[in-house]
């Protein structure tokens, strides 16, 4: 039991990840999550495969188009975890029940929340303690960074393809709450996102009070997808961003 934000009650409980079709680590562990008011939604563990080697766990929520257990999400998590960064992924609401189009904001971040609060309520296990970095791909990551003003228990935040703004839309910014994140960011975008340029999110982050590092996948498009003439494979540009992540989180103080 953890204690869940804004009086809800929140109520965890553990099985193995079986029966999914998704080729998943030995030691990897399903978790239910129930929060009273909301409903139950699934988190996934991806343990450390190397113990000790980091003091930092990773949160990462999935993007709209997607749920936890897409290709993308997957592979992240299990080689995050097999590089020593211990990693849980999660559905939000609306993705475990398999609707469609995602849940209002505020549901989308109570969901986050109550994952942050197992976190530091020790309900994910002894291999999951010590500074807590959170973010995700797309909206995943923007609802971390919505939740993340007026924290003091996040050690970063990190954002895999940070949307912006809708694409064709740039007037509609989704950043007003950025300069209030104290924890520090690392924004890994691709140069021709339509979500948001890295040259639309310089000016942005330039206000931010906190330490933010932009990494730029050269011609990645919002999936980080880049065209032949950019001259990297997409086996290439994963670990050109894992590894990004894994330099910046060992940096961290």
């Amino acid at each position: 039991m953890a204690a869940a934000s804004k009086g809800e009650d929140l109520n965890v409980a553990a099985d193995s990840a079986n029966g999914t079709g998704v080729t998943e680590p030995d030691m990897a562990k399903r978790i239910k999550i129930a929060v009273d008011s909301l409903g139950t939604f699934t988190a996934i563990t991806y343990p450390a495969a190397k113990p000790g080697r980091a003091s930092v766990s990773i949160v990462l929520a999935h993007g709209a188009g997607g749920d936890q257990e897409s290709p993308f999400m997957v592979e992240f998590a299990q080689v995050l975890a097999a590089r020593g960064l211990g990693t849980i992924t999660f559905n939000f609401l609306y993705s475990e029940k398999g609707a469609g189009a995602p849940d209002r904001n505020d549901k989308l971040e109570a969901c986050y929340r109550n994952v942050v609060d197992a976190f530091h309520a020790g309900a994910f296990g002894k291999d999951f303690g010590g500074r807590l970095v959170i973010g995700g791909k797309s909206m995943g990551g923007r609802i971390a960074s919505q939740i993340a003003p007026g924290r003091d228990d996040l050690a970063g935040l990190i954002f895999l393809g940070y949307p912006l703004h809708p694409p064709g839309q740039p007037a509609k910014l989704r950043s007003k709450h950025l300069p209030d994140i104290k924890a520090p960011m690392l924004f890994i975008q691709g140069e021709r996102d339509a979500f948001g340029t890295p040259e639309e999110l310089r000016p942005i982050l330039r206000g931010s009070r906190a330490p933010v590092e932009l990494c730029v996948v050269e011609g990645g498009d919002h999936s980080f997808k880049a065209p032949k003439s950019a001259g990297r494979t997409p086996a290439q540009i994963r670990d050109f961003m894992l590894d990004a992540i894994e330099r910046w989180v060992g940096g961290l103080k």
